[in-house]
């Protein structure tokens, strides 16, 4: 096994297009690292550098303690896992698994253990002589990764190979390779577009955007202290709400003040985030996320300033909780982050989000008990936990934390 070890790594093509650029990520022996955004980020790019499938225009690959820069890519000691599986399906599916071991004339009994040692991990003794056009797509998915485990690698190479599969199929198969991948100790690169994947898969995360890294940390880090407008937007699900608004001082403290609602900044995120006096009297944006909202109705004693009042647009009931959809007269965000988010979802969400920032409202989106009594067209009171409030410089994006932040 071997960690990898990317250096200043950049990709520019023919033309000038600049897909990766000054790319750093040091990746640890037997770590789980997942390569998250948007499509056309540069994710897959630095994937096949590292598998040496594209060239490096500048910097440096190590994996262990050779640079590879200039290493085909079967000399790499690396074993990829494509979306599409790309198995022959004229051969079985210990063929399959076997067949990349033939080409290296390993000795058949060794291929014999190792293709059944693979089989018994994943599942699949009782598909060995079974064609793929037999199999599921999970059980496909399988025989791509049995293909891959035999090879005794140092380390594994994953490009979305979950995209295929139906919902029900991508957390099941998500879970398992999880698994199998803490099992084998084996580093591992994961290329994906979903960050639930991301979040629920990976030992770090590297949030991609526009072929620079923009945050690489614990999925849990990620999600509580976002560096920068674009992480915070896309990490999480259903995605935060962010707004403009501006901060001003109250009886020695802070409020931030959003079109006719007014939260007081608790004492101790002032402490978290010293930097905040420096902007009293000015725009910042604000993120809110949707679990950090309750119905006031399940909630005791919430103080008035820690309230928006609103009339629900919409309600989507999940079971294990609740999805309202509201208006607040505070206008959307609009900076190139927020509109490159809303780009991801589609045309019509940027559209959506610049039509409604022009009018100076908002839909906002907050995650309730499953007890709440929201109903579509009444009134509802929302309690916001303030303490979990994100703020963002308009300029440049960035968190407003300071010294003292985590």
């Amino acid at each position: 096994m071997a960690g990898i070890v990317m250096e200043d790594v950049s990709k520019v093509y023919s033309d000038g297009t600049t897909a990766v650029e000054d790319l750093n990520l040091d990746i640890g022996d037997g770590e789980f690292m997942v390569l998250v955004g948007p499509s056309g980020c540069g994710k897959t790019t630095a994937l096949r550098m590292v598998a040496g499938l594209e060239h490096i225009s500048r910097g440096a690959i190590r994996i262990g303690e050779r640079v590879v820069n200039d290493v085909p890519p079967k000399e790499r000691d690396i074993a990829m896992v494509f979306q599409n599986y790309a198995l022959y399906p004229h051969m079985s599916v210990y063929d399959n698994m076997a067949f990349g071991l033939k080409l290296q004339k390993v000795p058949k009994q060794e291929i014999d253990d190792r293709v059944r040692e693979a089989a018994r991990i994943l599942g699949l003794e009782e598909f060995l002589a079974r064609k793929p056009k037999a199999l599921s797509g999970g059980q496909r998915q399988r025989v791509a990764m049995g293909r891959a485990i035999v090879r005794h690698p140092q380390a594994f190479l994953m490009d979305e190979p979950l995209s295929n599969l139906d919902a029900k199929l991508r957390v099941q198969m998500r879970s398992e390779i999880a698994r199998i991948q803490h099992d084998l100790g084996v580093t591992t690169i994961y290329v994906t577009h979903d960050q639930v994947e991301a979040m629920t898969m990976g030992d770090r995360v590297a949030v991609i955007r526009k072929g620079e890294l923009q945050q690489v940390d614990t999925p849990q880090t990620l999600y509580d202290h976002p560096n920068n407008l674009f992480v915070a937007g896309f990490i999480g699900s259903p995605a935060m709400n962010l707004l403009e608004a501006t901060i001003a001082g109250s009886d020695g403290s802070l409020v931030v003040e959003l079109g006719d609602v007014r939260l007081a900044i608790p004492d101790d995120v002032l402490s978290r985030r010293p930097t905040l006096r420096g902007f009293v009297g000015k725009q910042i944006v604000l993120g809110i996320r949707p679990e950090d909202m309750e119905d006031a109705a399940l909630v005791s004693d919430a103080p008035t300033d820690r309230r928006i009042s609103s009339t629900v647009g919409l309600r989507e009931a999940l079971g294990s909780d609740v999805i309202v959809h509201f208006h607040v007269k505070a206008a959307q965000a609009m900076t190139e982050q927020v509109k490159e988010l809303a780009v991801d979802v589609g045309q019509e969400a940027l559209e959506k989000v610049e039509q409604e920032a022009a009018g100076g409202e908002t839909t906002m989106i907050a995650r309730l008990n499953p007890r709440t009594g929201a109903s579509v067209g009444e009134r509802i009171e929302l309690v916001v936990d303030t303490r979990r409030l994100h703020f963002f410089d308009p300029s440049d994006g960035a968190a407003i934390y300071g010294e003292a932040a985590a």
